[in-house]
């Protein structure tokens, strides 16, 4: 039963890698609206608003597109409205909307749609790069020391093999699922990472006690 479970276990994450490597060269990886090429508007309203509100108006806008509100200004009066794309047709129907909700007269030409540059990838995932891999090498150095019994080389393998291929099939997975690159990614990176240690720590103090158990039956 365990030799059957560890060849469907390799067999998943085979097909999760290949599957992630043909994704990843054909369609990419996908990134929140914060990370992509976007458009924005801002509406000054002149009093208090709640974003929910305004993100209902932008829906009824702007479909199925994804939106992003936010508040400009520290009395936060101004709504900040940021989508992948902004027709003139659709900033006329906000501006409607919106005077029609709050009883505004903004007009046409006090708003202007802004183009937003996306965030490259790497520049996203730079300012963790560092300190991943300082605590990757304290973390395998004490893995070495702790269970030197073990031979410190294939500790420092086997550990470097399971956290490598937990950060690739995470990988895999987001770009299968399409789940969007942004604020949930760096948590989840840092729950395998503590996943993937756990599992070192439990092989080798599951190791130690069969050879344990082994030097006691002689």
């Amino acid at each position: 039963m365990k030799h059957k479970s560890t060849i469907i276990l390799t067999i998943m994450i085979v097909t999760i890698l290949i599957a992630g490597t043909i994704m990843i060269f054909t369609k990419g990886l996908a990134f929140d609206l914060k990370l992509q090429d976007t458009q924005k508007v801002e509406m000054v309203i002149g009093q208090k608003f709640e974003k929910k509100d305004i993100k209902d108006i932008a829906h009824e806008v702007f479909g199925k597109q994804p939106v992003l509100i936010s508040t400009v200004e520290v009395y936060e009066e101004t709504a900040s409205i940021t989508t992948t794309q902004i027709s003139n047709e659709q900033k006329v129907e906000l501006i409607k909307k919106i005077n029609e909700k709050y009883g505004t007269d903004i007009k046409e030409d006090d708003v202007t749609v802004e183009q937003v540059s996306h965030v490259r990838g790497r520049d996203f995932i730079k300012p963790y790069i560092v300190p991943f891999v300082i605590a990757t090498a304290i973390i395998l150095v004490y893995l070495m020391i702790r269970y030197y019994k073990l031979n410190s080389a294939k500790v420092l393998l086997q550990s470097a093999v399971i956290i490598a291929l937990s950060q690739l099939v995470l990988l895999g997975v987001i770009v299968i699922t399409r789940m969007p690159n942004g604020r949930y990614t760096i948590p989840l990176v840092l729950l395998t990472y503590v996943f993937s240690t756990y599992i070192c720590t439990t092989k080798f103090d599951k190791k130690l006690s069969e050879n344990k158990v082994k030097v006691e039956k002689e």
